[in-house]
């Protein structure tokens, strides 16, 4: 087992336990350094960095992780239709539902809430609804099948939603097959549409917009390579507008631009670092897109901050639900 298969193994209250463990040791470490020593800049060049992560920890996990803010984006394209002016959708990503056991429930039933309260055209989700497995969707079926807009909900997978994070040494690949299977079947029993490498059509009057969902299309790695963009799209022309569903960012600049025509892009997977301070989040070291909207020319992605994650902890990159309104220029 390796060790981030481990970490991720652990329950979301373990990381709360290990913050609390691992600043109280240090708040040790601080006061006896500070007590022995005679240099105040050196006291306060330890106490002022402690109080900051103490801070941080506290209302990260407390306050920071339960607060969702509701994004408004537009996107204007030529090639919309007429008839989808004004089309509104909302996105949504990176849930992590196995978070969500204990007292957290609350904040899944007030994202719902919230869901609907925006009264979308559609709701696309654009992965990691799990952890690890396909039981943590299963146990908020009830809650996760009241999301409702005029055109339903569509789904794809993110890279928390292949078996890729349970031990090797304890199932075999037929296994880890059927528990792929397991996360899709969870999600269409809510009545959610998961495209995986393919797309649909969206009709208004005599008009159509097509959302094309691809596989997660990461790096490789802990980010599984397994989107076909000419699968994707295979029978879509280059006149149709296209909303694509990616998880990973990564996907846009490598494989979206330069091989299809597909004018908006909506992706997570960043979480945009889940800390932000003073504007900075760790995640611009990984990720050249990792929240907010980016433009080539006529073509856009969108990346979601997400709303969840494996680690109940949100400091400045607060859980987003976000509403993009198509409109014709």
């Amino acid at each position: 087992m390796s060790t981030l298969q481990l970490f991720i193994l652990l329950s979301p209250d373990s990381y709360i336990y290990l913050g609390w463990g691992g600043l109280t040791l240090l708040s040790l470490i601080v006061v006896l350094v500070s007590w022995r020593t005679r240099r105040r800049w050196l006291r306060w060049t330890l106490i002022v960095p402690l109080l900051l992560f103490w801070h941080i920890f506290l209302w990260g996990t407390y306050v920071g992780f339960r607060k969702v803010e509701v994004v408004h984006i537009e996107f204007a394209s030529r090639d919309l239709p007429e008839a989808f002016d004004g089309y509104r959708i909302v996105q949504i990503s990176d849930i992590h539902v196995g978070t969500y056991t204990g007292n957290r429930r609350c904040i899944l039933e007030a994202l719902v809430d919230s869901i609907n309260a925006q009264h979308a055209d559609l709701v696309v989700f654009t992965g990691d609804m799990q952890n690890k497995e396909a039981s943590e969707i299963v146990a908020c079926q009830d809650i996760l099948k009241k999301i409702k807009s005029h055109d339903g909900v569509i789904s794809i997978l993110g890279n928390h939603d292949y078996p890729i994070y349970i031990d090797t040494t304890a199932i075999n690949e037929y296994e880890r097959y059927l528990c792929l299977g397991r996360t899709v079947e969870a999600q269409r029993e809510m009545g959610w549409k998961v495209l995986m490498n393919g797309h649909l059509d969206i009709e208004r009057d005599s008009a159509h917009i097509v959302i094309a969902g691809m596989e997660n299309d990461g790096e490789g790695g802990r980010s599984p390579q397994k989107g076909d963009i000419n699968t994707t799209l295979r029978g879509v022309s280059r006149d149709e507008f296209v909303v694509m569903l990616e998880h990973d960012p990564y996907s846009w600049r490598h494989r979206i631009l330069p091989h299809s025509h597909a004018q908006l892009t909506l992706s997570g997977h960043t979480h945009a670092g889940q800390i932000s301070l003073l504007g900075f989040s760790p995640a611009v070291f990984k990720f050249k897109e990792y929240q907010g909207l980016y433009k080539e020319g006529d073509r856009a992605l969108y990346v979601s901050k997400g709303v969840g994650g494996v680690v109940p902890i949100r400091f400045g990159a607060t859980g987003e639900i976000a509403v993009i309104t198509l409109k014709k220029p």
